[in-house]
């Protein structure tokens, strides 16, 4: 890539190109369970299994496997982990997730300053690189994508009560347990897979930052959802064109596109008059 390259050749590029659909999968995915996740109050959980995502990056790398693989059933018993911890233990769920995320963080830590060869790539797994997706990530995103569009859409109703009246979905039958561990597990490979596109200090942002710009700016509950899911893809394309045009870290150009979509939203709220998604559908 020479200094005299422009974005449109960059476009030609086969690194770029996979950049970019992965970009536009991973952020409708994000936006997608993020906009149920700020629902339910879940948002530390993302941040909590982003920072604990370095110590299965850690092991993938002393295995001698790609990490990617090794992050999906990393991330599965964090979160079957997690749930027995809050289910089991008396202490608030923050408070759980805030011990468990800082306990894996120091250990990768550790192990990652004892290997020599992999002291160049740190900056990668804090910030990400979602130009180094391969189509083996591709290949799981998109397989995520229609596995969680479908779980979602076929338990709609279930889906749609827990998260705006807990209370309620009990009292009508919804397997309340069942449907929160699904879909703690479904946001832990979402983050697992995300994580080496944003990288871990940003991960919780890729998953939070369109849910929440879009609740300020949606009065239905579906609305609310497929907006979320379109700014989360589009905020990662245009985050990455702008980090090919002017060579800025992808991950955190992703960020800022997704935080100016924020801010937008912001802005237009009082002009909207809106409140939290939860009318009718």
């Amino acid at each position: 890539m020479t200094e005299g390259s422009t974005l449109v050749d960059l476009l030609q590029l086969p690194f770029m190109q996979r950049a970019l659909l992965g970009g536009l999968l991973s952020g409708a995915l994000g936006g997608v369970l993020g906009s149920f996740a700020v629902l339910r109050q879940l948002s530390f959980f993302s941040d909590a299994l982003g920072h604990s995502a370095l110590l299965g990056i850690t092991l993938g790398i002393l295995l001698g496997i790609d990490p990617t693989l090794v992050l999906i059933p990393f991330a599965v018993l964090f979160a079957l982990m997690t749930n027995q911890l809050v289910q089991r233990s008396r202490l608030p769920a923050d408070a759980l997730l805030n011990i468990v995320y800082s306990s894996s963080l120091a250990m990768a830590v550790v192990a990652l300053s004892l290997l020599r060869v992999y002291k160049g790539g740190i900056q990668q797994l804090l910030f990400g690189d979602i130009l180094g997706v391969t189509w083996l990530d591709l290949s799981l995103i998109g397989v995520l994508l229609v596995v969680t569009t479908g779980y979602l859409a076929l338990t709609r109703r279930d889906q749609v009560l827990l998260t705006l009246d807990e209370p309620l979905a009990r009292s009508r039958g919804v397997a309340v347990s069942l449907h929160r561990l699904l879909f703690l597990i479904l946001l832990a490979v979402v983050v697992a897979i995300s994580v080496k596109a944003v990288g871990v200090l940003l991960i919780s942002a890729f998953v939070v930052i369109p849910a929440c710009a879009s609740r300020l700016v949606s009065r239905r509950f579906d609305t609310y959802v497929v907006l979320a899911a379109g700014l989360g893809a589009a905020c990662a394309v245009l985050g990455l064109l702008l980090s090919a045009a002017f060579a800025l870290p992808s991950g955190p150009s992703v960020v800022i596109a997704q935080l100016v979509g924020f801010l937008t939203a912001l802005a237009l709220a009082p002009f909207r008059g809106m409140a939290a998604p939860g009318g009718r559908s």
